[in-house]
């Protein structure tokens, strides 16, 4: 059963627009999303630690984490990918161990991410896990996110040129797909797309080509990071705040209704 949702979420990098993720933080948020349509939902690492009283880069324990992907998984009928910062350890078979917890969830894929560290951990990390997987006779999309544009890991003329020998190491140690977010000039990607051979994933951000544009550049995929768990937290500050000031409650026209929600978690 495992191996099909994989199956399933491996085939959605094959359409001709990119799968599109609206990055969800708990069940809730991942039920919604999944009502719209989406075809499959990924988790938001940084919305996920907010939503638990955490801050974001790799301070959430491991136990949280698979705790709010249990909760996820009860209520999804779609693949869940889950982005687990650096695999909770600097340690590849810790890290191995780890996400096999969320593999036996029945999780369809991961986000693991290299940040400051040498590209050699990564590698290690998804060698890991991949030979794990493959003990366990199951099944993983691992999309390898590099930082290299988001942190400004080499100058600005070399950012495509390291992105790219990253994603070769990568590639190389068992990773299925590449995560470049801050990556944003057309021929930036696609000097990117011509230069690998795992399915490039994009993140919103302003100035990014629309989903069509991408399409034609060949982007597999684009996510929305953590941005609509920030207008979300954004909106609860601000109703909070009316509220706490005047009593008064403003509920625009954008407030699902309480029948609609019952409805949903139902």
């Amino acid at each position: 059963m495992m191996s099909k949702i994989v199956d399933t979420f491996r085939k959605l990098h094959a359409n001709p627009l990119p799968l599109i993720l609206a990055n969800a933080w708990d069940a809730g948020t991942a039920r919604i999303v999944e009502n719209l349509g989406a075809a499959a939902v990924g988790t938001t690492s940084a919305g996920v630690a907010w939503s638990l009283g955490y801050i974001d880069g790799r301070t959430l324990p491991i136990e949280e984490t698979v705790g709010a992907v249990q909760r996820m998984m009860r209520v999804l009928s779609v693949p869940l990918t889950v982005d687990v910062e650096n695999g909770y350890s600097d340690k590849p078979k810790v890290a191995a161990d780890n996400i096999m917890r969320l593999v036996d969830l029945g999780i369809a894929g991961i986000n693991i991410e290299d940040g400051t560290d040498d590209p050699s951990v990564l590698a290690s990390k998804i060698e890991a896990i991949s030979t794990a997987v493959a003990k366990s006779r199951t099944s993983l999309f691992i999309n390898t996110r590099s930082d290299v544009f988001l942190a400004g890991l080499a100058p600005k003329a070399k950012l495509v040129e390291e992105s790219i020998r990253r994603a070769k190491i990568y590639a190389k140690a068992g990773a299925d797909g590449l995560f470049l977010p801050g990556i944003l000039m057309p021929e930036q990607i696609a000097e990117v797309v011509s230069e690998i051979d795992l399915p490039l994933n994009v993140m919103a951000w302003p100035g990014l080509p629309d989903v069509f544009a991408l399409a034609k550049l060949n982007v597999r995929r684009l996510s929305a990071g953590s941005g609509i768990s920030q207008v979300s937290f954004g909106t609860t500050e601000a109703l909070a705040q009316e509220f706490l000031k005047s009593g008064r409650l403003g509920l625009s026209a954008n407030a699902m209704p309480y029948g609609k929600l019952q409805e949903l978690m139902g």
